[in-house]
């Protein structure tokens, strides 16, 4: 099949031997995703996530902000701490997450209510695993792995004062994000978002209180950030939890007495797990492309960090969209809808594109205006200029591939998402690196993350638009999407 006939075509036929003999009754919620406009639909669902991701963004800047008040070692160390937190928040909230909002939007969309309601039980235990997981790691190899990056003295003191309090409680990190992703499995974009804001409100003023000590409060220095968080974290996950066994969300959460099957485990990993290998390309390679920048001295390093924050500033806006990609895709799979679920994917690669071209040329065009708000060395300025004058412009392609990203969770097909992250870590470490040699100039490496950026998206846009996402019969030119396909098969 042609990547115009899939990509192109109104409608999209799906054997009729694979249609359910009777349409199944959906919540209204879920009836939305699969009837409702799907650019209004995509936005109103949009708005609470791109809250969400605003508001736990300011939590880490006001921490840092505090925990600066301690001293350069207290600052220094939560720098140490913050790519391997950040790791776990990607893995919880965004891979593993995805998975578990994937799984539970196709069971949905397919009227499998029974099958939704027992992945959030299952949901809880893959949490509960990976959550026990991180502790033991970070706790056992944290001082080595702190100090491998720089840490001494006391800010390895710090980093490692930090790490232990947050890691300890890595199951409550676990258990919000995917008890939040259970519940935008099934369209609620707006509960899991008030659940965050609300909780960010009571943070801010208690996180200064637990660092310099106020009131019945004693002063715990850096590690009073840390137990701030947890302590949103624990509250925020009862709340979930109290919401899903009330009866008022889609899915209901059944503690005791759901049997625990592989098969839903599978439905769930299948997705989350290649999502979280996505997760460890794109941090592996920010931090290639930092050390080949490095090479040319601390202001370059500034100066790239300072201008890639853009780029770190697009991710709560393409999340946003991607919380409603996921379970209108998932959904609409589930329902035997191929040709919808393509549309929803092209209209949301769409907005996320726009949206981040605007950015990027904006940013390109003028870039000291970013710049200058954190800092006037002209070593660092110029570094930032020209990083953001190659890269900025294929913010577009970035969105794009990011927002294909998220529907193809939804669709529960991530091979090719993967192909399109590995073929950018390698551009990104081999161009740069070659660059680097040949023309030893800083530009030559920005331009290698820029191609890494384009192919990435590129990638990604071309494996949908050829019909990746579906089983094609060798003897007929119709889109086939199998039961067991749309309930979570993935490489192909």
């Amino acid at each position: 099949m042609s990547a115009s006939s899939i990509a192109g075509s109104a409608t999209l036929p799906v054997a009729a031997a694979e249609k359910p003999a009777e349409s199944p009754r959906f919540d209204p919620r879920t009836r939305a995703l699969i009837e409702g406009p799907i650019a209004a639909t995509l936005i109103r669902l949009s708005v609470p996530n791109i809250a969400v991701m605003l508001a736990q963004t300011s939590v880490g800047l006001v921490e840092t902000y505090f925990v600066g008040q301690l001293g350069t070692d207290s600052l220094a160390g939560v720098a140490l701490a913050f790519p391997v937190v950040m790791l776990m928040q990607m893995m919880s909230a965004g891979a593993m997450g995805g998975g578990m909002s994937s799984a539970i939007a196709r069971a949905l969309g397919g009227g499998r209510r029974d099958d939704a309601n027992a992945l959030a039980l299952h949901a809880l235990v893959i949490a509960i695993l990976f959550g026990l997981a991180f502790t033991v790691a970070l706790l056992l190899g944290g001082p080595r792995l702190y100090a491998s990056m720089g840490g001494s003295g006391g800010s390895l003191a710090a980093a490692v004062t930090y790490s232990n309090v947050i890691f300890t409680g890595a199951i409550l990190v676990w258990l919000f994000n995917s008890l939040a992703n259970v519940i935008r499995g099934t369209g609620n974009m707006l509960f899991p978002a008030l659940v965050t804001v609300s909780g960010v409100v009571v943070l801010i003023p208690l996180s200064p209180c637990l660092i310099f000590g106020l009131g019945p409060f004693p002063p715990l220095g850096v590690a009073g950030g840390a137990v701030a968080i947890l302590l949103y974290y624990a509250v925020g996950s009862l709340v979930l939890a109290a919401y899903l066994r009330s009866g008022r969300s889609v899915v209901r959460l059944t503690m005791f007495g759901g049997k625990l099957r592989w098969a839903l485990f599978a439905d769930i990993l299948r997705v989350g797990a290649v999502a979280a290998l996505i997760t460890v390309q794109t941090n592996l390679t920010i931090a290639i492309a930092t050390g080949l920048v490095g090479a040319f001295g601390p202001s370059a390093i500034a100066g790239y960090g300072t201008g890639s924050r853009l780029e770190y500033l697009l991710i709560p806006l393409v999340f946003g969209l991607g919380g409603p990609l996921v379970a209108m895709v998932g959904t609409n799979i589930g329902a035997h809808r191929p040709e919808r679920a393509l549309r929803v994917a092209w209209i949301g690669a769409a907005i996320a594109a726009a949206m981040c071209e605007i950015i990027g040329f904006c940013a390109a065009a003028a870039p000291h205006a970013w710049l200058s708000l954190f800092g006037a060395d002209p070593a660092m300025i110029d570094a930032g200029s020209r990083y953001l004058q190659v890269v900025g412009p294929v913010y577009g392609l970035f969105g794009l591939g990011m927002a294909l990203y998220f529907a193809s969770q939804g669709a529960g097909r991530l091979l090719w998402t993967f192909v399109a992250n590995m073929a950018r870590l390698l551009i990104a470490a081999g161009g740069g690196y070659i660059a680097l040699r040949l023309t030893g100039n800083l530009t030559g490496v920005f331009a290698a993350l820029a191609v890494a950026l384009s192919a990435f998206g590129l990638i990604n846009a071309a494996a949908v638009a050829c019909g990746v996402w579906f089983d094609r019969p060798r003897k007929s030119g119709a889109v086939k999407m199998t039961a067991s396909s749309a309930s979570g098969a993935i490489v192909k």
